[in-house]
């Protein structure tokens, strides 16, 4: 395993990792509906982007009450990668990659400094779960929910789903995607992509199953082109639309390119089920095809969300070049396999002050009505030298923030 520095430099996995990767984001080059933009089913669609935009509060809120909550000592105090999937009882299941535990003590911090802080020691585990119920947080779930599979080795869940246990059960139970990364020296000093497994919670106790292997990338020889799926899912006729990413290397690729999957409904967990979109068609046993992006000046950064709206997808990453660290772009597409438009429409949520950065923005359906979106945004401190002091000593920084966003048509 990794000596305590290691794991330090570490922390922010799906965090500076991912911000070195969104800096390079996407840029495409049109926003307007071309003779090849109809739904699969020969509709048309139309061109959303993001029409308004607010700070989400409340959520934002909730998530600081509970982690500086020091009630307990084996239960959230902060973390990134935020996912989430409704429960069929109604609660909300967060999922979050690296993850700080422990306790909160209040201010003043060891620095004379006006901040809520953590000891420097502890607990940080790779990842983790916490339970909502009507708006509030209630509890940590044992962690890390998913073990390491190997030394050196650890799982980062993604989006989840509730679904079949298999096609055409009547029992339901939760898949969560997990990207799977090795430890590695530089430029993979966050981890070498490795594989996608999937993991089965029951219902309603939420009691880890199994883990599956769905995608090994560990015969590609570049891992700078080791495909991981599950940054967002996307259910449509029967199917879940799996999105994932490479992780594109600034010295030769600058762009991530992303990807897509399908699944029938029940079949997350059977590596049998999944086909891959290969640029023309979809097929079991081959090599994904980028949808979108082109390895140098097009693409998305690692981790990035699509949702569906009125026959129309839309897709959330961080812009392109210096503003990946502080801005979200939108595409549009008619289909989950593109042509993907875009940048329509950018905004700039809030960084709690200066030396932090903004990634991984994540949309939230199940929290999103009357025409609102709610996204989540990860914020983390951008130099890595320091950085673990840093988030012990303001346990604020490192927590999800909320947006509300409205789509309408591209200015």
């Amino acid at each position: 395993m990794p000596d305590d520095a290691a794991r330090a430099r570490q922390r922010t996995g799906t965090g500076i990792a991912l911000v070195l990767t969104l800096v390079l984001g996407a840029l495409l080059v049109t926003g307007l509906p071309r003779d090849g933009d109809r739904r699969p089913d020969g509709g048309a669609c139309a061109p959303r982007t993001v029409a308004s935009w607010s700070a989400d509060s409340a959520l934002t809120s909730e998530f600081a009450r509970y982690g500086d909550d020091d009630a307990r000592g084996d239960d959230w105090t902060g973390g990134d990668g935020t996912h989430s999937v409704r429960l069929p009882d109604g609660r909300l299941l967060w999922l979050f990659s690296d993850t700080y535990l422990g306790r909160v003590h209040r201010p003043p911090n060891p620095a004379g400094e006006s901040h809520a802080w953590r000891d420097a020691t502890a607990p940080l585990v790779r990842n983790s779960a916490v339970l909502m119920r009507g708006g509030r947080l209630e509890r940590t779930l044992p962690a890390p929910l998913f073990p390491d599979p190997a030394p050196n080795r650890w799982r980062w869940p993604v989006a989840a789903r509730v679904e079949p246990r298999s096609p055409g059960s009547a029992e339901q139970v939760v898949r969560v995607l997990l990207w799977v990364r090795t430890a590695g020296r530089s430029p993979w000093i966050y981890g070498v992509p490795t594989a996608t497994e999937v993991a089965t919670l029951s219902l309603p106790d939420l009691r880890p199953e199994s883990v599956v292997t769905v995608l090994d990338q560990q015969r590609v020889a570049d891992p700078s082109r080791r495909v991981l799926f599950g940054t967002t899912l996307v259910e449509e006729d029967g199917w879940t639309y799996v999105f994932g990413g490479d992780d594109g290397r600034p010295a030769s690729r600058p762009a991530s390119h992303a990807h897509v999957a399908r699944v029938p409904e029940g079949g997350l967990a059977d590596p049998a089920a999944w086909e891959y979109w290969n640029g023309s068609a979809w097929q079991t046993r081959t090599r994904p095809r980028p949808v979108l992006g082109d390895g140098r000046r097009t693409g998305v950064g690692s981790a990035f969300s699509v949702v569906r709206t009125d026959g129309t997808y839309v897709l959330f990453t961080m812009a392109a070049g210096a503003e990946g660290l502080t801005t979200v772009a939108a595409y549009w597409a008619c289909s989950p396999t593109g042509p993907w438009h875009g940048p329509t429409e950018e905004f700039r949520p809030a960084l709690p002050q200066g030396g932090t950065a903004a990634y991984n923005p994540q949309a939230h359906p199940e929290l999103s009505d009357g025409g609102r979106l709610v996204l989540s945004y990860d914020v983390n401190w951008l130099e890595t030298a320091g950085a673990a002091v840093m988030l012990s000593r303001n346990v604020s920084l490192y927590r999800p923030r909320f947006v509300t966003v409205r789509l309408g048509p591209p200015r």
